[in-house]
């Protein structure tokens, strides 16, 4: 019960913090502007101050409904989540950041339950009609109900929490509320608690006070930073040595999952989190201090960044005085460990990551270990822990020359389902196997760990035999006609250059059309493409996509085919707009041959250089000679 408890409760938190954070950046933007140009700031201007307080009344709240509603329902849930939210804008006088998460997730799932409801009941032709007045019906709807109730009742709500944080503050109680935070935040509710919940309140409360203390409550790195430095030099074996680069990391890089292995390990550094945030609070209450706007991630320049001018000392004090208060604390319970956690913590890394990398498949690990071609490091977020980890890994797989493992980071909701195997915080690895219940899931403990992401490719690499096309005896998915062979000759046939597309949908049914005429697979295989595509780009990078279909979709293959498609004037494949795909090759595998076929294409397409002429060229025997598949 605990257990489903608690996955709910992540959950929810993660998709709050999915909300608030695509839209960060605007708080920012918000907050930096606010620090010059008003009246208390930096550099007063009347005229620039007039585009402050459009950005907190109508731009973020529409951007939280369009992304409240496009996580649910789509681009067409984000659109009627955006229309929606300006009803609750006009009907309310406070800024409509609850009424945006709400407005847009009931827009979201209002439009998703259509979709379904009206799925292949539209006859051809009218598609685009029902598209667009679908669309302006639910949103008018929607948006006069907004106007005339979930506006004023939001309105109402936020005014109570408010009065009993005013009141809770005026009582010099608001201190207590580390008690609550600092323990969410080690169970990975730290983004939903900053972004989803002090934020909002945070910027209603700074259109009065021009500061606010919600800013600096979870943010704060002084707590956490007391814990490591205490591990660092008073703590024993090579777990705790690892805090000082945490350490660095945590302080100054704002990534705060960092520390919080280190307090799973040993429970009783909560009392050092909690009595550190209570004297951060203390202090900012007391002296009025706080932050002109969010910060992300919580780095003491992200921080100084945010801070109003007057209230460097107010803040930097604060800071500081719950470092001192975590760190000193983090000692007496350091000396005072019981013998059992001792002996614990004096074991061999080693034998620590030896238990973590075979309690799921004990006598079978070796086997385990095979046939790994991908890997996801994930975190809650996607964003601070998980890319460090994979950073980490993937340079140690370079280093052993295991260039056939694919390494990438995600947050939990975004794992890929045909990744091999995941990587996540031993409290987040119920959640993961949610997200991607056939891949194989390891668990660790700290995402700076080198001994265990050591461990982890020695284990890769004993069983590296099985992917080794060198060694082609040892290879049993091939049959011994393919071993006398390539698996796939590109010819000219496959070839196509000059081809144009407005967005990477219609490249990937430019790709899979191809595909299907040359008799590679099966008409569905397209579809199979495209939802490939939705549930992460194959977007390479260096210009390079490689759409292909799902697992799923493999009874779609009839035989192994490239398709090489050049697009001179760009498609784009990734999130950034700047994530141009030149260069647009279609794979369809049979069965495991999808890891010779992507690794004689990257390999292939390892020099940049090579990559722009090929994105450029109008001879198809200049990409046989460069690719040479």
């Amino acid at each position: 019960m605990f257990q489903l408890i608690k996955f709910k409760m992540q959950s929810f938190s993660r998709f709050l913090s999915n909300i608030m954070m695509p839209n960060i950046s605007i708080f920012i933007i918000w907050g930096i502007m606010s620090a010059f140009f008003m009246p208390l700031g930096w550099y007063p201007n009347k005229i620039l101050a007039q585009l402050i307080s459009p950005m907190i009344f109508y731009l973020l709240p529409i951007l939280i409904g369009y992304t409240g509603g496009r996580l649910i329902g789509g681009e067409r849930g984000g659109l009627v989540g955006s229309i929606s939210t300006v009803g609750m804008i006009v009907s309310a006088k406070i800024p409509m950041l609850f009424g945006g998460m709400i407005s847009g997730t009931l827009s979201g799932w209002i439009v998703k339950n259509f979709d379904v409801l009206i799925k292949d009941k539209i006859k051809n032709g009218f598609e685009m009609l029902v598209s667009n007045f679908s669309i302006a019906i639910i949103g008018i709807f929607l948006t006069i109900i907004s106007f005339f109730f979930i506006g004023p009742f939001i309105e109402y709500i936020s005014n109570s929490i408010r009065y009993l944080l005013t009141t809770i503050i005026n009582c010099n109680l608001l201190p207590l509320v580390a008690i609550i935070v600092e323990p969410a935040k080690i169970f990975f509710l730290n983004n939903a608690i900053n972004h989803g919940v002090f934020s909002p309140f945070g910027l209603q409360e700074i259109l009065e006070n021009k500061n606010s203390i919600f800013f600096l409550i979870e943010s704060n790195p002084g707590p956490g930073l007391g814990i490591l430095l205490a591990c660092f030099f008073l703590g024993e074996g090579e777990f705790y040595k690892s805090a000082g680069g945490a350490s660095i990391i945590h302080f100054l890089g704002g990534v705060h999952e960092v520390y919080f292995p280190y307090v799973l390990a040993n429970p009783k550094f909560l009392l050092s989190l909690i009595l550190g945030s209570m004297t951060n609070i203390f202090i900012l209450v007391f002296f009025q201090g706080g932050l002109i706007g969010a910060v992300s991630p919580g780095s003491i320049l992200s921080i100084l960044a945010m801070t109003k001018k007057n209230f460097y000392c107010i803040n930097i004090f604060s800071i500081f005085s719950s470092f001192f208060v975590s760190f000193l604390t983090s000692i007496i319970l350091l000396k005072f460990i019981n013998n059992k956690n001792k002996k614990f913590f004096n074991l061999s890394q080693k034998t620590i990551n030896k238990k973590l990398l075979n309690y799921q498949h004990h006598d079978k690990s070796d086997y385990f270990f095979k046939n790994i071609n991908t890997i996801v490091v994930a975190c809650d977020a996607g964003m601070g822990s998980s890319a460090i980890g994979a950073n980490i890994l993937r340079k140690k797989i370079t280093e052993k020359k295991l260039m056939h493992i694919s390494i990438s980071n995600s947050s939990i909701h975004c794992i890929p389902k045909n990744t091999d195997m995941v990587i996540t915080h031993k409290n987040l690895t119920s959640r993961a196997k949610k997200y991607a219940p056939n891949s194989k899931h390891i668990s660790l403990v700290n995402f700076l760990d080198n001994i265990f992401y050591d461990s982890l490719v020695n284990k890769l690499v004993k069983n590296k035999n099985f992917y080794n096309p060198t060694n082609i005896s040892k290879i049993n998915i091939f049959s011994e006609k393919d071993k006398a062979k390539k698996l796939f000759q590109l010819n000219e046939k496959n070839i196509f250059l000059n081809q144009f597309a407005s967005n990477k949908e219609q490249a990937i049914k430019i790709v899979g059309k191809h595909l299907v005429e040359q008799g590679y697979v099966k008409t569905d295989y397209i579809d199979s493409m495209l939802a490939r595509e939705k549930i992460t780009s194959t977007w390479l990078g260096e210009h390079v996509a490689l759409p292909h279909g799902t697992i799923e979709a493999k009874d779609n293959i009839l035989k192994t085919g490239i398709i090489f498609c050049q697009f001179p004037n760009g498609v784009r494949f990734g999130e950034n707009f700047d994530d141009i795909a030149y260069l647009v090759i279609g794979i369809a595998a049979k069965n495991n041959e999808h890891i010779m076929v992507v690794s004689q294409i990257t390999n292939a397409l390892d020099d940049p250089d090579i990559i722009m002429k090929l994105s450029k060229t109008k001879n198809i025997q200049d990409v046989l000679s460069y690719l040479n598949i």
